[in-house]
């Protein structure tokens, strides 16, 4: 199996020791499962997918995961075994779980995404569920069981096996009004940001994003504007604002985040303005078409500190990018992406910096468009 499309490096893995330890746990549950009966979220890379349907022969197995990604790995992954029939991809909540007697899943890092899978599950699937939640030892945490244990009634941790674990959850408990998505107003702006789980950094503005935001009006006029990586759409909103004769694009590869964008400004009045579009590093803009990007890359990919993420996203724009158009960047200061973006995209200078983070304003030469 492959990561493709997603980063791929030596130290970076399509299948890992707690996929295999869930395909082992869940065995018996699985063995009295019928067609239909079985859903998977947050497969990386579609390691539990294919398991299921190559080892036990489950069918019609229904999959969520949130990063596209992890889709497109999936489609791939399971084209080169021939077994691209044996699933079907589909939003987390009714669809996805209805009917379901197991569930296998991936404990996401983060509680709230946790909080919001669970909810969904404990709504959905049958009474009778059984939840296989695993993860590597590393990642785990006691809140996560706290999390579980909200809404089922019975929690229990599977011996661990190469620095894996499995949580097996029962019982679902009867629940009162769905908790996601959340809605957060941020005062000062005069924001109101919406967020699904999944999210990155949640309703709340990242301060990262934040020191972006300064820089908003110092930004060239741009035809269109693309919020790259756009997470719950802030800064698709205040450009949006700030620029209302442009066309804005955000654009995240998260499932969630992509909820969470469209929700964000159609709840600050840009809903007709902002174009929400799940896609993996603009794969569907055409080159040479975009004034202006802003992007607060990730520097890890899952739980891997790596920046493979802002390569391929700054390669990205440096492909649409129109010759001068404009891409303006917020990042760790420790980081030091100067150099790379001025490779990549253009002449690149740093426009601003506190004690944790950098801004960049880079200038596409249209390099990239000759190659």
């Amino acid at each position: 199996m492959r990561r493709r499309p997603d980063i791929e490096a030596a130290n970076l893995h399509a299948v890992d020791a707690a996929d295999r330890l869930l395909l082992d746990v869940a065995a018996e549950a699985l063995a009295t499962t019928t067609p239909g009966g079985v859903a998977v979220i947050g497969d990386n890379f579609g390691a539990l997918t294919l398991g299921l349907a190559v080892q036990h022969g489950i069918s019609d197995i229904r999959v969520h995961q949130d990063p596209l990604t992890g889709v497109l790995a999936l489609a791939a992954n399971a084209a080169d075994a021939g077994s691209s029939d044996c699933y079907r991809s589909l939003r987390l909540g009714e669809e996805l779980l209805t009917g379901a007697t197991v569930v296998l899943m991936r404990l996401p890092r983060g509680l709230a995404e946790l909080s919001e899978i669970a909810d969904a599950v404990a709504r959905y699937a049958s009474k009778d569920v059984t939840v296989f939640a695993g993860g590597r030892d590393k990642h785990l945490t006691l809140a996560m069981n706290g999390v579980l244990g909200q809404v089922f009634a019975s929690v229990t941790p599977s011996l661990g096996r190469q620095k894996s674990r499995v949580l097996v959850a029962k019982d679902p408990k009867s629940l009162g009004i769905e908790p996601f998505p959340v809605t957060e107003v941020i005062t000062d702006l005069g924001l109101t940001v919406v967020a699904h789980g999944a999210a990155f950094s949640g309703a709340k503005l990242d301060i990262g994003t934040r020191f972006l935001l300064d820089f908003v009006p110092r930004m060239r006029d741009a035809d269109l504007v693309v919020d790259l990586g756009c997470g719950t759409g802030i800064l698709a909103v205040a450009l949006a604002r700030h620029r209302p004769d442009a066309a804005v694009v955000a654009t995240d590869q998260s499932a969630a985040a992509v909820a969470s964008a469209i929700a964000t400004a159609d709840a600050n009045g840009v809903g007709d303005r902002v174009q929400v579009v799940r896609d993996d590093a603009m794969a569907s803009i055409a080159d040479g078409t975009v004034d202006l990007i802003v992007c607060n890359p990730p520097f890890h990919l899952g739980a891997a500190v790596h920046t493979g993420a802002a390569v391929k996203m700054f390669e990205a724009a440096g492909r649409v990018l129109r010759p001068g158009g404009e891409l303006w960047t917020v990042y760790n200061a420790h980081l030091n992406y100067r150099g790379m973006l001025q490779r990549l995209v253009g002449r690149t200078d740093v426009v601003g910096r506190n004690r944790k983070f950098t801004v960049a304003r880079s200038i596409s030469n249209g390099r990239r468009l000759t190659h």
